[in-house]
């Protein structure tokens, strides 16, 4: 935040799960931009990483490294209560963490592919839901729920059986926490991206399944077929474009927003659906 004004979820309490990198960093620091504090959730290997984030900022106090597990429920419990001890009302969750593996048609698909996915994509976020509701509830200025969903989450794509399973159904539970949070003053949304410049996206698994011609694909080598798929002229957009939208429907501007699901995708989803 600079120049003395008021940003735009001044004061409010974040929590964000797989916030050491990619798009959960880029939040967390985008939030704190703005004002907030941020429970940044991620795996314990993960936290030399969050120290690094935290020793980053101007005031490092605004950043709360923790470590937990979105497939271990106690964990999540542990980490929503410290925040909370610490920070005080929880009002922002934004169910980041996830995971995208190699997957073929699916009668090939292994087993512990579907398991690994269902677990940390899907099991995962009900689990944060179950950890921060409780305490999103007795905020008296309300909440706002952001899932972390994907344009799989809104049109599937061969190959994808796992992963887009898992992304159509947090459309689906948005829905339905909108319902059980609305009472309190709470909102949920999902956001939609399409690829995102991470390690998530432009690993070398990934990137064979657009070049399987090439034994060992780089980034450049993907652009054109990633820009296929796009009306504007990108190949994949940056975790600080995710961080915008998150912040918006986390801020007052949003207030009257829920149960909306928004594509940040370049116009992928519209070229393609």
């Amino acid at each position: 935040m600079s120049g003395g004004r008021a940003g735009r979820v001044e004061g409010k309490v974040a929590f964000i799960t797989g916030a050491a990198g990619g798009i959960g960093a880029a939040t967390a620091l985008r939030l704190i931009d703005e004002g907030a504090r941020v429970v940044a959730v991620d795996l314990e290997r993960r936290q030399p990483v969050l120290q690094q984030l935290r020793e980053s900022l101007e005031d490092p106090s605004a950043l709360l490294p923790v470590s937990a597990d979105v497939t271990d429920l106690p964990s999540l419990q542990r980490a929503a209560e410290r925040g909370h001890r610490e920070f005080g009302s929880l009002g922002i969750v934004f169910a980041n963490a996830g995971v995208l593996v190699p997957e073929g048609p699916v009668e090939e698909l292994p087993a512990s592919a579907w398991d690994s996915l269902v677990s940390i994509n899907l099991t995962g976020v009900v689990h944060t839901a179950q950890a921060t509701f409780p305490l999103l509830k007795q905020n008296p200025e309300g909440s706002s729920v952001i899932l972390a969903s994907s344009t799989a989450g809104i049109r599937g794509g061969g190959n994808s059986s796992g992963y887009t399973a898992t992304k159509t159904a947090l459309v689906g539970l948005s829905e339905t926490w909108a319902h059980e949070l609305g009472p309190y003053g709470g909102r949920v949304n999902t956001t939609h991206p399409t690829a995102v410049g991470t390690d998530l996206v432009l690993n070398r698994d990934n990137l064979r399944r657009y070049r399987p011609d090439l034994p060992d694909p780089r980034p450049d080598d993907v652009i054109e077929a990633f820009k296929r798929g796009k009306l504007l002229d990108v190949a994949w957009i940056d975790p600080a474009d995710v961080a915008n939208a998150v912040l918006f429907l986390a801020s007052d501007e949003a207030r009257y927003i829920t149960g909306a699901h928004l594509p940040i995708d370049a116009g992928s989803t519209i070229k393609w659906g």
